[in-house]
């Protein structure tokens, strides 16, 4: 049986009952149906997962495929659509290098084009839905095509409507719709515009922006390198949560803090597990808090899944214990409970 530790970016995760790569569209759905109503788990880059040490009992299927096409026009811009398997970042860096704008804050993200509709990944001022025009997927309930606008995937923060009906769709491709230009949109970040030496609204070149939030990404540890266990994460393991205005009030005024325009407030999650008692380079086990950020929980060189599911815990008992919020995990869990 296949070690699924080898697939994913904790480098975690036992064996798979029934391990199975596809790189088209046919064999992604042949896959599918093969598994019929048996567990089946898609794995893409495996970088927003953790699963369990006992393995998956049932049919992983490891997407590969990728394929671009893409429409140009000299006012609009150009829409594209790429394969489920593509890699996210390479595919960002391609937009850039073809001249197109509006992708370069969600640059380093780790994982695949398919992943990115489900958790609607976001960073840096700007979320994936913003350019998402329509995602194609297969539904496994009805065993056809199922193809849906902007407004049908029900995106929110880190959510969509893929997250919330889990094993019932896989993404084949997705298609954007972004601009030509060598200039970003307005930044909204604050730690990106300092970074960038501009000021809030201002724009800067595509090229620097997707620099600048590289080297941002890379001092918090969000880059993943094989050679520096302190980057063996799934990326940030908690969501920044968003709660009532008056609970925000409750929190001290050094937490961070961004109103929403449905009147609640979004708060960092970092900061929470900071003040509440958790310090980078905290272990149990072999799984350790980065020492650059305390949102990534990584593998320092052995850790299990039990490892990092026990550290991942304590850091949500302390919040909870500390402030009455409870933080819910962005990674994906697959036999593992917090």
């Amino acid at each position: 049986m296949t070690d699924l530790r080898d697939y994913t970016s904790l480098r975690v995760g036992g064996p798979a009952t029934k391990f199975v790569e596809v790189h088209t569209e046919t064999e992604i759905i042949k896959a599918l149906d093969d598994a019929g109503d048996s567990p089946v788990l898609i794995l893409g880059g495996g970088t927003n997962v953790l699963i369990s040490d006992a393995g998956f009992a049932g049919t992983v299927i490891h997407i590969v495929n990728s394929a671009l096409v893409s429409e140009v026009d000299a006012c609009s811009g150009a829409t594209l659509t790429i394969g489920a398997g593509e890699n996210w970042d390479d595919f960002v860096a391609l937009t850039i290098e073809r001249g197109f704008a509006g992708l370069e804050t969600l640059s380093g993200i780790p994982g695949t084009v398919g992943a990115a509709p489900i958790q609607n990944i976001g960073a840096y001022g700007h979320e994936v839905s913003e350019f998402i025009t329509r995602v194609r997927t297969y539904d496994r309930q009805k065993k056809e095509l199922k193809t849906f606008t902007n407004s049908e995937c029900e995106f929110s923060y880190r959510n969509s409507h893929f997250k919330a009906h889990p094993g019932r769709y896989v993404v084949l491709e997705v298609q954007f719709q972004i601009r030509i230009g060598q200039e970003s949109d307005p930044i909204t970040y604050l730690e990106l515009a300092r970074k960038l030496g501009v000021e809030l609204g201002d724009r800067a070149p595509v090229v620097e922006t997707r620099e600048a939030v590289l080297q941002l990404r890379a001092s918090k540890g969000m880059l993943l390198s094989p050679d520096d266990p302190d980057s063996w994460s799934a990326g940030s393991f908690f969501t920044n949560p968003i709660i009532s205005q008056q609970a925000a009030d409750a929190l001290p005024d050094a937490a961070p803090k961004w109103p929403l325009i449905d009147g609640r407030v979004k708060i960092s999650a970092a900061w929470l597990i900071e003040n509440a008692g958790m310090h980078k380079g905290d272990e149990i086990g072999g799984a350790r808090v980065s020492t650059k950020h305390v949102l990534a929980l990584t593998n320092a060189g052995d850790a299990t899944a039990s490892d990092i599911a026990e550290l991942a815990k304590r850091a949500r008992d302390q919040v909870k214990e500390k402030f009455g919020i409870t933080l819910e995990a962005e990674v994906n869990l697959v036999g593992v409970e917090i």
